[in-house]
Order: structure tokens, then C-alpha cells, then sequence
């Protein structure tokens, strides 16, 4: 059932272009609004623009890592409880750790199945309580039992 209001708005940051783009068609073809970043500043900038509803952020980034991007994020006025996935190759438990101490939500290793993300994304949302006026992309309503717009992941 196709809505005209928003869906949920995820901020993916990766400097790995190929990395980071596809993620954000694998996003919006889930039925959210994906918008993709390859650096800390640049994303910084797009998130007081886009004002997220979550954020997927490599570690592993030139100049500021994922963890002080998500620190930064974090900071803004707007963003105190914004959910953080960190998005990563980095399994080891000193990055899990560091992602802990920096408030992450969650920590994930590369490769993520793209229905297992849109669904944690959803979650960890509606933890948050920010999104009960807005509709869930496809699969992720379906799996919670809430009205959805449109998924394309079949």
C-alpha cells in the first residue's frame, strides 16, 4: 500500500564508494529514504539537511573514522537519540568495544544481509519512539505487525 508520507530516513556513510552506494539502493529499493555520504565533514553537513532517523557508519574512514562521526552526529541538538549502526569489516573486540563506548546502537560485520539491516533499522527506531506517526518500509511493518509502505526486496 503506497503512502505519500515520509519513511524512515537513513543516513549511510562509507568511503567505499561501491560500498556505501549500494547500500543506499538496497535502502530505498526497502522502501526507506537513503542518503549517502563518503566522509565525516561531508556527512556532518547532508545530516543537518537530511535530519536522520538513523545513521549506518563505516570505522574505517580517512580523516574522522565512524566512531567520532557518530560522537558528532550525536552531538547535534536534533540527534541526541539518533540510532547508530556501525556498518564495519572490523569484527574484533576492540572495535566492538569502541563502538560500545561511543554510543552505537549496534555493530555489524560486512557483508549484512539487506533484510536483516532494514529490520534492525526499524527497531531500533521504534526503540528510539520516534517513528509511531511515520509507516516502516515493506518487510520490516510486515514482520511488526504496522501499517508499511512499499518493498521491493522481495
Amino acid at each position: 500500500m503506497p503512502t505519500d508520507e515520509p519513511v524512515l530516513r537513513v543516513l549511510c556513510v562509507d568511503d567505499n564508494h561501491d560500498i556505501a552506494d549500494t547500500l543506499g539502493v538496497l535502502l530505498d529499493l526497502a522502501g526507506f529514504e537513503a542518503r549517502v555520504c563518503y566522509d565525516g565533514l561531508s556527512a556532518l553537513v547532508a545530516a543537518e539537511e537530511f535530519r536522520p532517523d538513523a545513521a549506518i557508519l563505516d570505522l574505517m574512514m580517512p580523516g574522522m573514522d565512524g566512531v567520532e562521526l557518530g560522537r558528532r552526529l550525536r552531538a547535534r541538538p536534533w540527534a541526541g537519540g539518533l540510532p547508530l549502526v556501525a556498518v564495519t569489516a572490523l569484527g574484533d573486540e576492540d572495535a566492538r568495544r569502541r563502538t560500545a563506548e561511543a554510543g552505537f546502537d549496534l555493530h555489524l560485520t560486512k557483508p549484512v544481509e539487506p533484510d536483516r539491516l532494514a529490520n534492525v533499522l526499524a527497531d531500533l527506531v521504534i526503540m528510539r519512539g520516534d517513528s509511531a506517526e511515520r509507516p516502516l518500509p515493506g518487510r520490516a511493518a510486515e514482520a511488526l505487525g504496522r501499517p508499511g509502505g512499499p518493498s521491493r526486496l522481495g
